[in-house]
């Protein structure tokens, strides 16, 4: 390993992951509703919800973002996406089940489950614009 690599400060976490949507009343209600994650803030543009353990979840319209956003305290470079993305929350072992027949219930299409060899297990489904969304139990990774 080079020195570099070695003297880099440690990262600490995944801060935002973001989602691109065709719909966002549609998105918005689905991750509000369906997954009761809370709403951070709420424009025609972005959403952005609490995703637990610090984590935050950016739901952006499609297209509405690619350019720079220029102000005074400083530019967010333009970023966009297209296509299923994947991406995995959080939940308790315990909840695995109620959280299956809540996606069931709500209608949502289940794209799949898998047991994983350290314990875990997962639950695969899908979001209103075909994104596949994971719902994963500790013991998918060695520190989850």
């Amino acid at each position: 390993m080079s020195a570099a690599a070695t003297d880099a400060p440690r990262i600490e976490g995944l801060l935002e992951t973001a989602l691109y949507v065709a719909d966002m009343a549609r998105a918005a209600a689905f991750f509000r509703d369906v997954l009761r994650l809370d709403p951070l803030l709420e424009t025609d543009r972005l959403t952005a919800f609490d995703a637990g353990r610090q984590g935050v979840l950016l739901v952006f319209l499609g297209g509405a973002s690619q350019t720079d956003m220029v102000g005074e305290r400083g530019i967010v470079p333009g970023h966009d996406g297209q296509g299923p993305v994947h991406m995995a929350f959080a939940i308790t072992a315990a909840s695995y089940a109620a959280w299956h027949d809540r996606l069931t219930n709500a209608g949502v299409t289940m794209r799949g489950e898998m047991a994983w060899p350290a314990g875990g297990r997962s639950l695969y489904f899908e979001d209103p614009d075909g994104h596949v969304l994971e719902l994963a139990t500790p013991g998918l990774w060695r520190t989850y």
